[in-house]
């Protein structure tokens, strides 16, 4: 019998990127990155364990918007273009490198792993990854939980309950819509929870959700088993909190796992260090220089020389740093059933575009990790917080604290000088909201349900939490910023037009075309 319990929790989230007035836009490949390193990989791993008879178990989520994405036309044949420039400039790298051996055999590795996406992404999934991974929670291997719906932050938010609860209600109801069912969990955006937001996930039907350690730890009364077990809020959802010792293995800077100098180089891309007229004919119409996926050195160490990347090195770590993750979870979780009555809960959340994505090898240590979990020891079993609260019914009650996984564990990431000009913006379009929604309840017309269903993607597009967090971090500051600037000011003119009942017919038709996602949204939530 297992001393206690592991759950893995990835949480797949990109922000809604989408232009369709553009040929090309660069910010769309964020999206194309992360399908190609992170999304197929992990469906990859996911599809092996199952083909081996691997009986894994962990917990992940795909945000609304993310899934609208992955479910856009538009973006699939976009992503399939990405994928072919991709290829032919692999194919080009082939001869380029033909008197470099080292970078040669990458080239063709490359070569290799983008068609091979391209026929995993076309030919096996049909395009639909939503479908692909819904797949895997059907046959009882991953629990998908929720997110809110276009990851606003919260406690930010609070001062407009109606925000709050249409974020939630929103995502729920895309969740269920995708997955064919309702959730069970929510991955609140940023770990982020304030006070009395358990009453509203309540409200949802949502029966768990995560903190950060502190989250928990200073709740009211102090939880009897710190992290190790959950917790029951006063209305009845279960607040998991996040492990930080497993966490820092993976995430820190100085001692995590991916900062190995056999691992590939994120930064070091052929997009940046090759001459432009070579490139150009690879790159999109606008001709601007961005990475291509094409990298060939290692970490090596904090220097700027980097020696060339060797897979099989890379591998090895992978396969040793899998063990070693094993092997601490053990000592862990015995260390912890040693010292209290119960079977410890350990939960281990990470951004899904870790693995792959900025850590190219992840996907690898992921599936070297559970197949050693299921095989190599029988100390802790792996499971989800839904299985977890299936088990076990009776929790201590706890209030939890204020909180956040972000700087300092509260809100200053999100709320600072560098970003807090956004949110009497956001305040006024939220009382704005209200009072159309309210107009409409009282005196229904068709024109103020199409007009209002706008308002609300506007607005809920405004508020994702990561146009503060790039302005903060300065990575797409100027994005960022442009983004919450175009939703607050097409929410105003379509607000304005709602008040004298005069809507633009093209400019709501053009707003609908940009930003299509929540086709069905209840603009009720917003009263």
């Amino acid at each position: 019998m297992a001393k206690g319990y592991l759950a893995l929790l990835l949480h797949a989230h990109l922000p809604f990127v989408r232009h369709p007035e553009y040929p090309d836009f660069l910010e769309e490949d964020w999206l194309f990155e992360a399908i190609t390193e992170t999304y197929i990989p992990l469906w990859q791993v996911f599809e092996g364990l199952a083909r081996d008879g691997v009986r894994f178990r962990l917990a992940m989520s795909l945000t609304p918007t993310l899934c609208a994405m992955l479910d856009d036309p538009l973006l699939r044949q976009r992503y399939l273009r990405y994928l072919d420039r991709a290829i032919g400039l692999a194919k080009n790298e082939i001869d380029r490198t033909q008197h470099q051996s080292e970078f040669n055999h990458l080239a063709r590795l490359y070569h290799s792993r983008f068609l091979e996406v391209r026929e995993i992404y076309a030919d096996h999934l049909k395009c639909d990854l939503v479908a692909a991974f819904r797949r895997f929670q059907d046959a009882g291997f991953v629990e998908i939980i929720a997110c809110a719906a276009t990851h606003g932050f919260l406690p930010l938010l609070e001062r407009y309950p109606s925000s709050v609860w249409a974020q939630i209600a929103i995502g729920r109801d895309a969740y269920t819509k995708s997955f064919g069912r309702p959730p069970l969990g929510i991955w609140l955006p940023e770990c982020a929870y304030y006070s009395g937001l358990d009453s509203v996930l309540q409200k949802a039907e949502l029966r768990w959700f995560t903190l950060d350690a502190h989250g928990l730890m200073f709740g009211t009364p102090r939880p009897r088993y710190a992290i190790y077990a959950p917790c029951f809020t006063p209305t009845g959802s279960a607040a998991f909190g996040r492990d930080r010792e497993s966490s820092k293995q993976v995430w820190s800077a100085q001692e995590g796992y991916p900062g190995d100098p056999v691992y590939r180089d994120f930064y070091r891309d052929i997009g940046f260090d090759l001459e432009y007229d070579y490139l150009r004919p690879f790159l999109p119409g606008d001709g601007s220089r961005r990475f291509t996926g094409i990298k060939y050195h290692r970490i090596t160490g904090r220097t700027v020389y980097k020696e060339p990347y060797v897979p099989g090195w890379a591998q090895g770590a992978a396969d040793h740093h899998a063990g070693d993750f094993m092997n601490s979870r053990v000592k862990q979780i015995e260390h912890l059933a040693g010292i209290t009555n119960i079977k410890p809960m350990v939960l281990s959340p990470f951004d899904a575009e870790l693995f792959g994505h900025w850590w190219y090898e992840g996907p690898q240590f992921l599936n070297l990790f559970i197949r050693k979990a299921v095989y190599d020891q029988k100390t802790f079993e792996l499971i989800t917080p839904g299985d977890y609260l299936g088990k076990y019914d009776t929790l201590q009650v706890v209030s939890p604290s204020p909180s956040s996984w972000g700087n300092r564990g509260f809100w200053e990431v999100w709320l600072d000088e560098t970003n807090s000009w956004i949110y009497p913006h956001l305040h006024a379009a939220a009382r704005r909201m209200i009072e159309c929604a309210q107009d409409t309840e009282k005196s229904p017309a068709k024109w103020k349900e199409r007009t209002l269903r706008q308002l609300g993607r506007e607005l809920l597009l405004a508020q994702a939490s990561d146009w503060a967090f790039l302005m903060k971090t300065g990575t797409a500051r100027d994005y960022a910023r442009k983004r919450t600037r175009d939703h607050i000011l097409r929410f105003t003119r379509l607000y304005e037009q709602f008040r004298t009942g005069q809507v633009d017919e093209e400019f709501l038709a053009s707003c609908e075309w940009r930003d299509n996602l929540f086709p069905d949204l209840n603009w009720k939530y917003f009263l």
